[in-house]
């Protein structure tokens, strides 16, 4: 069993990091491209003499991009050495599983299973030759154990993490232990001394230079990591406003239908012609969407196969094979400098309708392609008296059209007629109306006034006389609670309280009782 579960591994890693691309075996002689992805010399070769003679690039079959063949031709390209060296390990590995696997799984007495392994006299015994064995006086001392075991230890454990001593390219007795960040190349001492020794070249042990490298592509990857969020909020508001511009469509075409069954004798021609209307600018902004969203989604694909392969290389690539890579890898890194992502538009989001009484040459109606808003009336000027004030945060009306509105600053709750006539207010230190610090506001449709105030909700009526109050967190009588209430909102029978505090929003039923609480990070003042 043991040994059928390490052959599924070894094909598991083989099938899925050890396989060239092109031929779909096991890599022969690997070498990497520029954009980090690795194939045999012999696959590289093949498709070299496909291409035309003069071409001096080839481009990889993964990715498209494309490399810069070298002068010394498609051998003098960088060598995958830690993906031979898994090829070999691999290979040796499975010749192992291949020698257990040829054992007889009878016993040489042909009635039982080989159960065990008699390690001095090398049989395969099964249980009843076993206790034979251990009977008979010249091999009752002999040494047994389960067949399994013995099949476990022939496997010898992986060495990918011996370290492994380079030696220069050009004093071939000397290791390479320095490298030369002005050349970006490893170097020997020789070296050093030598070729690398003016004021102009800058090298450090290759320990440090290692660790910086590192920390530096560790940094990049966080970097990518906020524009991988952004990339999510940017796609999230774009599927917002096409989901908006679906329901606006939606909407505009019951406009027109409704209008058109009113004078369905005059206007059907109309209708559909309108119709016809709407969907083409419709089909046209939503194709603007859908090149949006294919651009950014373009974007982050090519990104993250890069991300991918730079990951498998940091992780799984030798010190020294890493800085020899290291021009190329910073050079691929260099991609999140050309991310841009298409911004969500909203303004295209919205197509309505505005109908009107066709007459027999006109058309049933025109479309408006976005909204236009107007301002019906404004009330109140900067300033800290009656009817003023230093920072409007929030707004609420009563049935009859009365307007209440709160100042964070002067932490004040002001009542205004319809036509924005200043009525009255509540201030803090007014004990009468126990108003600390308002900052939500919300009314229900029977005219009842919901406020948060620091740590509690606070209810009044329409003549802002104090009803009640409940605290959201139940920690608070202990002054426990990290509380700090934001917005209200209500609707027939219940309240949703946001608590920045605390980052959940919790929802009661109108005497205050807790329904239910949710957790909610993004909860803010």
């Amino acid at each position: 069993m043991a040994e059928a579960a390490a052959k599924t591994v070894l094909d598991k890693i083989s099938q899925g990091h050890l396989e060239c691309p092109i031929c779909c075996c096991l890599f022969k002689d690997p070498k990497m491209l520029d954009c980090l992805h690795s194939f045999c010399l012999k696959c590289l070769e093949e498709m070299m003499n496909k291409q035309k003679p003069e071409t001096e690039k080839i481009t990889c079959p993964v990715c498209r991009r494309e490399t810069q063949v070298p002068g010394g031709g498609l051998q003098s390209l960088s060598s995958s050495f830690f993906l031979s060296s898994l090829v070999d390990e691999v290979q040796q590995q499975e010749a192992v599983l291949g020698e257990a696997s040829a054992l007889t799984a009878i016993c040489e007495c042909g009635e039982g299973k080989a159960t065990w392994r008699c390690l001095d006299c090398s049989d395969n015994p099964c249980q009843k030759c076993r206790e034979a064995h251990e009977r008979v006086k010249s091999t009752k001392d002999h040494q047994i154990i389960s067949l399994g075991d013995w099949q476990e230890s022939k496997i010898p454990p992986a060495e990918h993490s011996k370290p492994i001593t380079r030696m220069c390219t050009i004093h071939h007795d000397h290791p390479l232990c320095f490298y030369c960040d002005t050349c970006d190349t490893l170097i020997c001492s020789m070296c050093a001394a030598l070729d690398h020794r003016s004021a102009e070249h800058n090298f450090l042990k290759i320990d440090d230079t290692i660790r910086s490298f590192r920390s530096e592509v560790d940094n990049i990857l966080q970097e990518f990591e906020k524009c991988r969020q952004c990339f999510k909020s940017t796609e999230k508001s774009i599927e917002h406003a096409r989901n908006r511009l679906q329901k606006k469509l939606a909407q505009a075409r019951s406009d027109i239908d409704a209008k058109a069954e009113a004078e369905i004798n005059k206007i059907r021609n109309k209708a559909k012609l309108l119709t016809d209307k709407v969907n083409k600018i419709g089909q046209e902004r939503d194709r603007q969407y859908e090149k949006a969203l294919m651009h950014n989604r373009d974007q982050m694909e090519r990104a993250d196969q890069t991300i991918t392969v730079v990951n498998d290389l940091m992780r799984q690539a030798d010190d020294f094979e890493l800085l020899e890579l290291k021009p190329k890898v910073m050079h691929n890194l260099e991609f999140q400098k050309e991310l841009k992502f298409e911004p969500a538009s909203h303004g295209p989001s919205f197509i309505g309708v505005r109908c009107r009484n066709v007459e027999s040459d006109a058309d049933l109606g025109e479309v408006c392609v976005s909204e236009k808003w107007q301002l019906k009336e404004e009330f109140g000027k900067e300033g800290t008296g009656d009817g003023e004030f230093k920072c409007a945060k929030a707004v609420a009306c009563f049935r009859n059209g009365d307007i209440l509105v709160i100042d964070t600053h002067l932490k004040r709750l002001s009542l205004f007629s319809s036509t924005g006539r200043y009525t009255t207010s509540v201030a803090k230190g007014d004990r009468r109306h126990q108003l600390e610090s308002p900052l939500g506001i919300a009314v229900t449709h029977g005219d009842l006034l919901f406020i948060t105030d620091k740590k509690k909700v606070k209810v009044f009526d329409t003549e802002l006389h104090f009803v009640r109050e409940f605290t959201p967190s139940v920690d608070d009588a202990d002054g426990r609670s990290k509380s700090d209430l934001t917005a209200v909102a209500v609707d027939s029978q219940r309240v949703a309280v946001t608590d920045w505090g605390r980052k959940i929003i919790s929802v009661h039923n109108l005497d205050g009782s807790l329904i239910e609480s949710i957790s909610n990070n993004m909860v803010s003042k």
